[in-house]
């Protein structure tokens, strides 16, 4: 028996583990201690990642799919990347590049390989077909982070140490220890905050975990923050209550912007009481220190870019941006914003063929990815390749996205299961799982609430005839490029050769040596519990913006016209549903559902609604009831709850493992329906972003 610390690279918590290894195998997993940053904290998903390690579903050896009986069959690496290879290279030379599409998954960033080596795989193939999990998550979150900060993941982090007010929109982080602000023990960190005399306060249709703990819990109606947010910057507008930094301009602007956005009006379109606006307005402003934070909820609705624009704009004018206990940059070891590891983003370069909807980043909107493959003509999607994703599950209308995958001349996919997408590929690249491959967080300590570094070598070997992400990715690019027809440039095929030949692990031990921190590989190495840097320092802008003049302009062009939307934003009838979506701590969006200490005890599956919506309706609790969207329908059993906002009915998101041919044994573990089946790919943000919030539905 020995003891090895890991760490939990399966959610953006990051927490230090100490394993206990028996014979190969994981047998106890507990928090480490000594972690400056997790500081013990485990969650049920961190218990269990020995058993994802050894899970008998998880695919070791490539497999490749029958397209005439749907068996699969193992076969040799070389196989395999030989027929990834002439499918990819088949499309782009018979039909022009923008017949392949990519989408990366949310694991992506959770993978050091994925996160060195899967950018530059991308780049290589010039298809404007690109999608990822950030338009149906984030995407209104980083395009603020451009427009504001001119950089889309320079994104202040709420000091939750510190701050002595924490304003809460449509965020869960009892469930999900953080999103875009990495706060792993949440529930300590709430208690000190607590002890200190602080106070959180949450606007949320869903009394969740989190609202079950605040101080104050307000029901919002769904797709309706934006009226309370622009209220609350209305009432500190109006009654002088705003302290915003100088190199802020465009104030003026922005206060005759939300002139007609009063409480009142707030009111009539969310149902908040206005006094409980202009009150939580005044309190914000008035706190020693204060934070607000908008995460899921506000981003995955019809006016996600506005609600984050809103969140910003409140911890500027209050003056607490780059401020203690407000919301503060990170500092971390490997800076990937200030090196330019991660690009600083672009919108509108380029449009999609069929709906003409904007990119970002270079990546178009994925409630468009069905429509390029069922629509002909020049630029139809022909093949996919999938890095880590499943978005027959996370994306807008999953079911038609479903038929329309499994239409396509080829499917490539690098994952370890098969799940509801990838039961369509061609050809699936299993990689090496969290365990056997070193890790470094580059995305997540820049998003932390505290500065610390951690170097993660691989807790067990890889298997002699297993591969790493970045090799497969590897291995990938060079094989695709030989079969061009057109290839790039010798200079830049041999200059993206010497970067995909690099090991992860080289190109981390480069970065913190040329870096200013003074964090070294061998000082983490040494030090695997991590290394504490500090508290999030205040005092860095305006130098570290990335806008030209080194000036934050408050009203970007895009956002003043997405008000006018707002206000004329078609909202319900007394007696229609709007359906929301919600996660579990126990398990991460699509996956974990096949692994048994994550899917025992009571089941979660259910549509929540309150008695009163049951009630007028005639139906009864436990019962198995039909939803219905303008997309889709399902059956799923329903459960009472007054956690529960009247007029708001609520799935989980990634469930709906009952399509057949999927290899994992889930369907008999986990019920329920995909709420995806229900979300309208038509909704989209003003970023792009998918509006998978506040979906009109009915229930019998």
């Amino acid at each position: 028996m020995e003891k090895r610390l890991a760490v939990c690279n399966l959610c953006e918590a990051v927490c230090g583990l100490v394993l206990t290894i028996e014979e190969g195998q994981v047998t106890g997993v507990r928090g480490n201690p000594d972690d400056p940053l997790s500081r013990g904290h485990i969650c049920p998903k961190g218990v269990a990642i020995g058993d994802i390690h050894a899970d008998a579903d998880r695919l070791r050896r490539p497999v490749r799919r029958d397209r005439t009986t749907g068996e699969w069959t193992e076969i040799g690496w070389d196989e395999a990347f030989d027929l990834v290879a002439d499918g990819i290279a088949t499309a782009i030379n018979e039909h022009g590049k923008d017949a392949l599409a990519i989408y990366l998954g949310n694991p992506n960033v959770h993978s050091l390989g994925a996160m060195t080596h899967g950018g530059p795989l991308v780049q290589s193939f010039r298809t404007r077909n690109k999608f990822s999990a950030t338009s149906v998550d984030q995407l209104p979150h980083q395009l603020i982070g451009h427009l504001l900060y001119g950089h889309q993941l320079l994104l202040p982090v709420p000091d939750i140490d510190r701050t002595s007010y924490f304003l809460v929109f449509g965020a869960n982080p009892m469930a999900s220890n953080g999103s875009l602000m990495t706060v792993p023990d949440f529930p300590a960190r709430l208690r000190e905050l607590d002890a200190r005399g602080g106070r959180m306060v949450v606007f949320d249709p869903r009394r969740t975990e989190t609202a079950r703990v605040a101080s104050e819990h307000h029901f919002i109606r769904p797709g309706t923050d934006a009226w309370v947010l622009l209220a609350m910057l209305n009432v500190l507008f109006a009654e002088g209550l705003t302290t915003p930094p100088p190199y802020v301009d465009g104030l003026a602007e922005v206060e005759r912007m939300v002139s007609d956005f009063t409480p009142a009006a707030a009111e009539r379109a969310s149902g908040v009481p206005a006094e409980v606006v202009a009150q939580v307005a005044r309190e914000f402003a008035a706190a020693e220190t204060a934070a607000a934070y908008g995460r899921i909820g506000v981003s995955t609705q019809e006016f996600g870019l506005v609600c984050q624009w809103a969140v910003q704009l409140l911890n500027l004018v209050t003056g607490n941006t780059d401020r203690v206990g407000g919301a503060l940059l990170t500092f971390p070891a490997i800076d990937a914003v200030g090196r330019g590891l991660i690009g600083r983003g672009h919108f509108d370069r380029h449009r999609s063929r069929v709906r003409q909807a904007p990119e970002f980043a270079g990546e178009l909107p994925v409630a468009v990815l069905r429509e390029e493959i069922e629509t002909p003509g020049d630029g139809q999607v022909r093949a996919l390749l999938t890095l880590a994703g499943n978005p027959v599950l996370s994306t807008p209308d999953g079911a038609a996205l479903d038929r329309a995958v499994e239409g396509l001349d080829f499917y490539a996919a690098v994952d370890f299961y098969i799940n509801e997408t990838t039961r369509r590929a061609d050809v699936i690249l299993p990689p090496t799982s969290h365990l056997e491959r070193d890790h470094y967080d580059l995305v997540f300590h820049l998003l932390a609430v505290r500065d610390t570094a951690r170097f993660t070598p691989a807790v067990f070997p890889k298997g002699r005839d297993q591969r790493h992400d970045w090799e497969i990715f590897r291995e990938i690019n060079v094989r695709v490029t030989r079969r061009l027809r057109h290839k790039p440039s010798l200079r830049r095929r041999l200059k993206k050769s010497a970067r995909l030949g690099l090991s992860p692990t080289f190109i981390i031990a480069t970065l913190l040596r040329t870096g200013r921190s003074g964090v070294t590989i061998t000082q983490l190495r040494k030090h695997p519990e991590g290394v504490d840097i500090g508290p999030l320092r205040p005092g860095q802008l305006p130098d570290r913006l990335f806008t030209k003049d080194k000036r934050i302009q408050a009203a970007p062009a895009i956002v003043v016209g997405d008000l006018a939307r707002v206000r004329g934003q078609d909202l319900p009838d007394e007696d229609e549903l709007l359906l929301i979506g919600r996660r579990h701590q126990r398990d991460c969006n699509s996956w974990m559902h096949n692994t048994d200490r994550l899917t025992k005890g009571r089941p979660r599956h259910q549509l929540l609604m309150h008695p009163d919506d049951l009630a007028a309706r005639g139906l009864t609790d436990g019962s198995l009831v039909t939803v219905t969207s303008r997309v889709g329908s399902v059956k799923v059993d329903v459960q009472a709850t007054a956690d529960m906002m009247r007029g708001v009915v609520s799935l989980p998101h990634g469930y709906g493992h009952q399509r057949t041919g999927v290899r994992l044994g889930v369907a008999d573990k986990v019920a329920g329906a995909s709420i995806n089946d229900l979300t309208d790919p038509e909704r989209l943000d003003a970023s792009g972003n998918a509006a998978l919030s506040g979906v009109r539905v009915t229930v019998g």
